[in-house]
Order: structure tokens, then sequence, then C-alpha cells
């Protein structure tokens, strides 16, 4: 039988049962036996409600083990978990339960007070499995037949910061190879405590901790949110070992230090650090490893390839902000965008990929997977990068959001750097705004640090000396915080709307 991600529970049930799994916020923790129960629950439950294979259930979420549970339970009988996080708005997931065409809807009522809103609004009722509710099952949803209802474990929702989210087919395969390529990139091992806050609706959560630690027997200290206070209690003493989150955890956690006046962090038992799913600016990374006193390790990574696709390696250092070189099972290349033929080292170009992690495409939507895919098996990505000759990529931003000044190309990216450079500026981000005359000005947003006040003449005199003219920004516009999605992404789309308004 081929490999299912519940497959990667069952291993532990038979080796080691009683060992701790899930360490939990207040004090308790759950064994893998434990999660075996509450999965054989869901399971029962889920059968009894008349899913079958090639079912979507919709979790609207946050972190807990009844929600890893789901998940395991689904790959059991063959359905397809489809994780949203219980923090969007009721439209999104109203969007969201009717793109999926799901045939049952669970909240994770009992430590969400998002989720338990969500579940008054679908008539929710009590699950047999504790803290949850689900929704009256709905006999017209149809189940996926053919190689995919067997073929796919999961849909993730893309985050939708530039447009419209898409439900991404993740294989089990695809998952599976990945939980023990992202275990092996950090070796990772049954004394491991990772922290687990990432949501698991995200494909980082999903993969890179609650699938890798199953793939190595490690255990997680599982949170519903972040908060900058708990883990730096869970890494004082809890035995944190492993962290990983996206940039915007770090800017948080950072701006938390400087509120308490706190220089470096004492965390013991830490030994890798690591952010993802999202741009990484030196600035940052500098301060992250000063704090922590560990190497900020970075990878690229996106959730039509189950994970991963470039990861830095332990016991390298760099100075720089490269997401490292390709993981097992990946290929990745530099193209022309108009063009498609790959281009030599160094050149900065479209990132294609193909590989064993590769999305079965976007659920029920042939028209945006055909917009994506080409010949060879190859995914565009969307994204900018360039590879150097050692192997380690860089990447520098979207394809679309790359802005056009006076007909030359201006990567985000690369003002986004600069301005992050100023001692008062937490992070930025920069969106063009389109002129009347088919040009773009350049627009920058910055987030501040605590007790920071922006000087736009000191900023712009700074820009100056780093950035060819057309590349300044005409605006910089101070925020209190950069609008993001749960998973830690900036939402541009809100700041390039917010653009337009400005005079």
């Amino acid at each position: 039988m081929n490999q299912r991600i519940h497959h990667l529970l069952d291993r532990w049930l038979a080796e080691s049962p009683q060992r701790p799994f899930i360490h939990l916020p207040d004090g308790s923790s759950l064994s893998f036996a434990d999660i075996g129960t509450l999965t054989d629950t869901a399971e029962a439950e889920l059968r009894a409600q008349g899913v079958r294979p090639g079912d979507r259930v919709l979790v609207v979420a946050e972190n807990c083990p009844a929600h890893a549970a789901l998940i395991l339970a689904c790959s059991r009988v063959g359905a397809w978990s489809c994780g949203v996080n219980a923090r969007m708005a009721p439209g999104e997931i109203d969007a969201f339960a009717a793109k999926a065409d799901a045939r049952l809807v669970y909240f994770t009522t009992e430590g969400s007070r998002a989720a338990a809103d969500h579940a008054r609004r679908f008539l929710a009722v009590d699950s047999d499995l504790a803290g949850l509710q689900r929704s009256p099952v709905r006999a017209d949803a149809v189940a996926e037949s053919g190689p995919l209802r067997d073929e796919v474990a999961a849909l993730i929702f893309t985050s939708g910061t530039t447009g419209t989210p898409k439900g991404v087919m993740v294989g089990h395969d695809a998952l599976a190879h990945f939980a023990r390529v992202s275990a092996a990139s950090r070796a990772l091992a049954p004394g491991d405590r990772s922290y687990a806050f990432v949501p698991m609706t995200h494909i980082f959560g999903l993969g890179t901790v609650l699938l890798a630690c199953l793939h190595a027997g490690a255990q997680m200290v599982m949170r519903p949110q972040f908060d900058p206070a708990d883990l730096l209690d869970a890494l004082a003493r809890h035995g944190v070992s492993q962290l990983q989150g996206p940039p915007a955890l770090y800017a948080r956690l950072l701006a938390h230090l400087q509120e308490q006046g706190i220089a470096r962090v004492d965390a013991p038992a830490l030994r890798y650090v690591y952010t993802g799913a999202g741009p990484l600016d030196l600035t940052l990374k500098r301060r992250v490893e000063q704090a922590l006193g560990q190497t900020l390790h970075h990878g690229y990574g996106l959730s039509e390839y189950a994970g991963s696709v470039h990861l830095t390696r332990q016991g390298e250092q760099r100075d720089d902000t490269s997401a490292g070189y390709v993981v097992e099972g990946a290929e990745v290349r530099a193209v022309d965008p108009a063009t498609g033929q790959a281009l030599p080292t160094g050149q900065r170009g479209e990132l294609w990929i193909r590989g064993r992690g590769l999305m079965a495409g976007y659920f029920r939507d042939a028209e945006a997977t055909a917009a994506v895919m080409r010949e060879g098996g190859w995914y565009a990505s969307g994204d900018l990068g360039e590879l150097h000759a050692d192997g380690a990529l860089f990447v520098v931003g979207r394809l679309k959001e790359m802005i056009i000044r006076s007909g030359f190309n201006v990567y985000p990216a690369e003002v986004e750097l600069a301005l992050n450079e100023l001692p008062g500026i937490q992070r930025s981000a920069v969106v063009g705004r389109p002129e009347r005359d088919g040009n773009e000005e350049v627009v920058a947003f910055v987030e501040l640090r605590p007790g920071a006040t922006l000087d736009s003449a000191a900023a712009r005199a700074h820009l100056r000396q780093r950035l060819a003219p057309y590349k300044l920004p005409a605006h910089i516009v101070a925020l209190a915080e950069l609008p993001t999605s749960p998973n830690g992404k900036v939402l541009k789309r809100l700041l390039q709307e917010r653009a337009q308004t400005l005079a």
C-alpha cells in the first residue's frame, strides 16, 4: 500500500506509544497513544457521518491536538482535510467552504473564540471529539473520483496576499517525502521539542512542523497563536530546541525584547532556528542571530510544492539572505519569463519548479492550473530569483510585484532592504502605484520599532546613498503595524489599495 500521512503516526503507536508528543499551554502533555485515541474517535465519527474517500472535510482551526487528529483521521478514511485559519473573516470562511465543496465542516471551538463564532453561524453541534463542533452533513457534496481521490491528502488554500485564494491539491507522497526531507535538514530527533505555533492550516505548519515531527518522533510545544512572552518562557523553561516561523514572528519577538529591555534570550536547549514563508531581510537576520545566539536558517517554499524546495544547511553560517540549496527530489531553474528559456548562473529570472512534491493542480480549476504549468512538468512560480555558482538561491520578489519606473525595473525587496537598515524601522513593504501615463510610483510603508518615529528627511537621505533615483519612493508612510495574513505574510494587496488613496 502506498504511504499515507497517517502511517507516520502508526509507526510510533507500534514502537513508542507512551512517549510524549504534544505539550500544551496548561502544562499537560499528550503521548502518541493519546493522539492515536483522538484519531480513532475522529475516524469513527467521520465514518458515522458518511464521509467517503474523496470527500473534503473543512477544519476551521487554530492549533490544537484535535485538529492534528482530524488531519490524520481524514487520511485513514481517504477524505481530504482542508484547514482554514479561524481568524479569517466570515465571508472568507464561507468562500472556502463553498470552494472546497465540503461535506462536513469542523470548528476547534474549545481553544479558539474565533472558531466558536464561526461555528454558531454554521449551526454546528458538539462533536464526539472533545473541543470540536461540526456542521450538519452536506448530502449534495460531490466526492472526488479517479486517481486524485487516493493521491491527494489535503487542500491547502493559498494565502491570497495578492489575489483570490486557490485550493492546492497536495499529495500523501509529497507530504510524507517532505516530512522526511525537512526532519533530515535539521537533524530532528525524538529528544527535540519544536515550538509549534505556525498554523497547521498552512503548508508550513502542516509539513515542516506537524508531519516532520511525526516522521522523526519529535515533540511539539503546541500553541494556538504566537505570544512573544510565552515563547520566551518556553525557550527558558520548557526545553524548546527548534523554532520555526515567518519573518513576522521574529519582528514581533524583537519588538517585545526591545520593550522589555532584553538583549539576549535565555534558551539553553535551542539549537535550530529557521524562517520561511516570506522574504528575509539581512538586518532582521543579524538582529535575530544576536538575540538568540543561533544561526537563522532560511528556505524557499510554497504551498504548490508541499514545503520547501531550497534550504540552508546546518553548520553553514552565511551573512546574506540566501534561501540555501535545492532539496532532494526537487528541481529549480531561473528562466526568462517571456520565453521560458533557462538563464545562465547568476542571472535573475522567474523560478520554475518540478519534482516529487509538486501539487496535483488547483482543485476544480483547470484554467488556473493551466496558467502556471509548463511543458515538461514545470510549475511557473511567479517568484523572481537567481541561482549562484555554488547552487545557493536568492529570491528577490514576485514577478507581479515588480514596479516599472521610467522604463526601469524596481524590485521591492531592494528598496525594503535599504529601508530596513534604518534604526527606527522594524520592517517595510514596497508597492507600485500606477500613474496616468502608464508609469508607476514607488510607495513604501514602514512599521516602526517601539518608541521610534519616522524622520522622513533622514530616511530619504539614507535612500539616496543606497538606491538609484528611479528606485526612490515617492511616499514613505509609517504604520503602527503592516497588515499580515494569519500565516505572517504581508498583505501587499491591502497596501496597494491604500496607496491609491495617498495625495
